[in-house]
């Protein structure tokens, strides 16, 4: 799908706040409200946007623990070790990397005692090797 300028900077909007009403957004981007929802509409029947979300803010769940768990998986052990992370509710992401582990998650619970119990939980998920650990202190920001 050809990508024009136009759905690039609606693309930016939205993800910087994804209910932007269509009249604001075609203010912004200098263009008619219909031209702006028929460039939403393709955008999602072409599955470039493929869903919104709510992001909290940081104080929201003021107190909560946040760390990146990196984690190695064994050989040919991928599939089942994401399908088993996807099951851990406070696992709100999971990332494939290159480098020294194979899969990076965001994890989120309330106290400390919570994250050495998830991080304990995702160790013994059959196919896991090893993880290591980074609490996250404050998000700088996030689009």
């Amino acid at each position: 799908m050809f990508i024009e300028s136009a759905d690039v900077r609606l693309l930016s909007l939205l993800r910087e706040n994804a209910r932007l009403s269509t009249a604001e957004i075609a203010r912004r981007l200098g263009l008619s409200r219909t031209t702006v929802q028929s460039r939403i509409e393709r955008l999602e029947r072409a599955g470039v946007i493929s869903g919104y979300t709510v992001r909290m803010r940081d104080d929201f769940e003021h107190g909560h623990i946040r760390a990146q768990i990196m984690i190695t998986v064994r050989p040919r052990q991928t599939t089942p070790v994401v399908t088993a992370l996807r099951a851990i509710s406070a696992v709100r992401a999971l990332h494939s990397v290159s480098g020294h582990y194979d899969l990076i998650a965001l994890g989120v619970v309330p106290t400390v005692a919570d994250m050495d119990e998830l991080t304990d939980r995702i160790g013994c998920i059959e196919g896991v090797e090893r993880t290591t650990s980074s609490i996250i202190l404050s998000t700088k920001f996030e689009r």
